[in-house]
C-alpha cells in the first residue's frame, strides 16, 4: 500500500567546472499519513535538497515522487503549485516571515495564493493560540523571539489544512528549552492527523517521533545509535 509521500530512488545531480556530483543519491523513503519522521545529519548532506524534490520544489535528476498516489512531477506547473499550496505545508529554514506584515496576516497569505471560501479569521486565530502566540497576532516579526516567529512559521504552514507538514532545520537556531517545545508541537501535529517530515542536524530531537533516518553524502539510511 502506498503512503502519502513516497520517494522512490531519487536522485539530484549537480556539476561543479567538469566533476559531477549527487547531493541525493537513489534515495527512498514512505511516510504515512500522522507520522512523523526526522531525517538526521550535518549540514551540507543532501537533506534540504531531498526535502525541495518531495515538497515539489526542485525536479529530481532521476526517480520519482509521489504524493497522494500522484506522480507530482507529472503535472503541469499550476498544478503542482495548487497541490503544494492545498496539501503540503512547508517551514523554511532560519525567519521566513516578511516584516512588513503582523504575525496574523503573515499566517494568512498561503490562504490567498489561490481562490478560496471559509472563515480565515477564526482559522488563523485557532492555529495561533494551538502554537501559543495568539497574543501577538498583532505584533511584526521584528518584536518576535526565535522560538515566536518559528512558531508563526508552523502556524503559515497550517492555514490550509495540509496533510503534510514539512520542516527544515526547523530548531536550529533556538536554545534547548525552545527546541523541545517546537518538537513536542511537531508530535502534537503528528498525532492529530497530519504526516510531519522535517530534517535536522541536532541530536536532542531523536526522542521524537515515530522514525529517524540518517543522510550522509546524499545517502539516506535508517538511523542507528
Amino acid at each position: 500500500m502506498m503512503g502519502l509521500l513516497e520517494l522512490n530512488e531519487l536522485t539530484k545531480e549537480y556539476k561543479r567546472g567538469e566533476r559531477s556530483f549527487n547531493a541525493v543519491n537513489r534515495a527512498s523513503l514512505s511516510v504515512a499519513p500522522g507520522y512523523f519522521i526526522s531525517i538526521l545529519g550535518r549540514r551540507g548532506r543532501g537533506k534540504t535538497t531531498l526535502l525541495n524534490m518531495g515538497a515539489g520544489l526542485l525536479k529530481p535528476t532521476a526517480g520519482a515522487v509521489f504524493f497522494e498516489g500522484r506522480d507530482i512531477y507529472g503535472l503541469n506547473d499550476k498544478d503542482i503549485s495548487f497541490l503544494r499550496n492545498k496539501k503540503i505545508g512547508y517551514v523554511p529554514q532560519g525567519q521566513s516571515l516578511l516584516s512588513n506584515f503582523t504575525v496574523f496576516d503573515n499566517v494568512c497569505i498561503p490562504w490567498f495564493l489561490f481562490k478560496r471560501e471559509g472563515d480565515i479569521e477564526g482559522r488563523a486565530f485557532i492555529l495561533l493560540e494551538k502554537v501559543g502566540i495568539s497574543h501577538l497576532a498583532a505584533s511584526y516579526p521584528k518584536e518576535l523571539s526565535g522560538g515566536e516567529m518559528r512558531r508563526a512559521a508552523i502556524a503559515r504552514s497550517l492555514i490550509n489544512e495540509p496533510r503534510l507538514l514539512i520542516a527544515d532545520e526547523p530548531t536550529g537556531d533556538l536554545d534547548a528549552q525552545t527546541t523541545a517545545e517546537i518538537m513536542k508541537l511537531f508530535s502534537a501535529i503528528a498525532a492529530g492527523g497530519t504526516a510531519v517530515l522535517i530534517v535536522t542536524h541536532e541530536l536532542d530531537t531523536l526522542n521524537y517521533g515515530n522514525k529517524t533516518y540518517a543522510m550522509d553524502a546524499g545517502n539516506l539510511l535508517p538511523h542507528t545509535a
